[in-house]
């Protein structure tokens, strides 16, 4: 008699292209006092040893503080992904892209910490961080 094997077949994440990965330097949209961010990490990303982790719009990620306000550089803090460069296709079969990669520093919890946000936000991570989206001047 066979043994049976309980087999799973685990989906991507989310249904979005991933656009950045660890090491990418991306803007801040926001006036939190940074300016350029290094992606250092992707929380709750699991994937192949030695394989960069990947993120898209509306992930939260980790970085690293480069360039901005002397109080700021050098923090690691967490961000969220609002614009990227990669097309992404939405349900209703429209693809979109942005002229620039762009971030927006939050707490841990969510709450951003500037209080404004520059240029367009995807609506994906306005969907999923209400916050962010009542900062933002133009959601696409």
């Amino acid at each position: 008699m066979p043994s049976k094997v309980k087999v799973s077949i685990s989906a991507s994440r989310r249904k979005i292209n991933a656009g950045l990965q660890v090491g990418s330097r991306v803007y801040t949209a926001d006036n939190s006092g940074a300016k350029e961010v290094l992606i250092i990490g992707v929380p709750g990303y699991k994937g192949r040893l030695r394989r960069l982790a990947f993120a898209g719009v509306g992930d939260i990620v980790v970085v690293s503080v480069k360039k901005g306000t002397p109080n700021m550089r050098r923090q690691i803090v967490h961000a969220v992904i609002v614009r990227q460069k990669r097309p992404f296709r939405r349900s209703d079969g429209t693809w979109i892209s942005f002229e620039d990669n762009a971030v927006v520093i939050v707490n841990p919890d969510g709450t951003p910490r500037g209080s404004e946000i520059r240029g367009p936000i995807a609506k994906e991570a306005a969907e999923r961080f209400p916050r962010i989206a009542n900062l933002a001047t133009l959601i696409i």
